[in-house]
């Protein structure tokens, strides 16, 4: 007996959706940051054996959008849980069950869904009982409090989808890791880059578009992949930041992509970074096709 299906991880910005498909997957498929709204897109990872294939779909924070793009994403999340076998529902044990994750629960309360109470880790494990009380007056199948990031639990979380998860076929070939291709992994992979060394100065206004990735002849002949790219923000002090006091904070964030990239295609790597002033692109139909969203 095969089993496949599709999961759906949904829930409020940075609860930590992105780090518990990479912890399920057991590969780094999405983009981790503490800011809220990093993901922008459902992202596809994929985990297959001999017996079964998960296809976990990461999908943006369900949230009140402030511009279009924030619009564009809660719609891809809502749109993510109408082709679902099973939902994994994720909340923050700090912050309990909110107003918000009530709203969430309500709009797919018809599905098979999960409630996993997430960062275990930030709280005494005492506290999470009344948690779970509350939660018991929704539908859940289950209800698994873990630690995402420690990767306590997550083993539990998996071994229950494969309990619920229908017979069928797989959707991917075996050795398929996610539904995007390089050029879309490698613009997540700057992004991640920039918001973590420009933490507390840069708000999510950076987009990051490859313009160029061909593979090349070095000096000495050998090969390497040649990637030109642009990080594109809204304001021109912005720039300012991302490339900083002579180019350093630039050649920082190119240096620490460039590591994760060869990782990535396992091939050397010329990492060409510019940076682009692109004003109020986040409410510009135009300039969010442009982008890619």
């Amino acid at each position: 007996m095969f089993k496949a299906g599709k999961v759906a991880i949904i829930g409020r910005p940075n609860v930590g959706k992105s780090t518990l498909l990479n912890v399920l997957v057991k590969e780094k498929v999405c983009i981790v940051s503490e800011k809220p709204e990093t993901t922008r897109d459902n992202i596809q990872g994929i985990i297959s054996d001999k017996d079964f294939q998960v296809v976990f779909v990461d999908t943006p924070g369900m949230h009140r959008p402030k511009n279009l793009l924030g619009k564009l994403m809660v719609r891809k999340a809502q749109a993510s849980v109408t082709e679902t076998d099973l939902n994994i529902i994720l909340i923050d044990a700090h912050s309990g069950i909110t107003k918000e994750d009530i709203e969430i629960f309500d709009l797919i309360s018809d599905k098979l869904n999960f409630l996993i109470i997430n960062k275990m880790d930030k709280i005494d494990r005492r506290q999470v009982l009344p948690l779970i009380e509350k939660a018991q007056k929704f539908n859940f199948k289950e209800i698994i409090p873990i630690s995402a990031l420690k990767k306590d639990g997550t083993d539990i979380v998996f071994k229950k989808i494969l309990e619920y998860l229908p017979e069928g076929f797989p959707l991917f070939p075996e050795d398929q890791l996610t539904d995007k291709n390089e050029r879309f992994m490698v613009q997540e992979i700057i992004r991640e880059k920039t918001l973590e060394i420009t933490y507390q100065e840069v708000p999510h206004s950076i987009a990051v578009t490859v313009e160029e990735m061909k593979e090349k002849k070095d000096r000495e002949n050998k090969d390497i992949v040649y990637i030109r790219a642009n990080i594109y923000c809204e304001k021109d002090s912005q720039k300012g930041i991302i490339i900083g006091n002579d180019g350093k904070m630039l050649k920082r964030i190119g240096e620490v992509s460039r590591k994760d990239i060869e990782n990535f295609l396992q091939k050397k790597v010329f990492l060409d970074l510019w940076v682009k002033v692109y004003k109020n692109w986040r409410k510009d139909p135009f300039a969010l096709k442009n982008l890619g969203y």
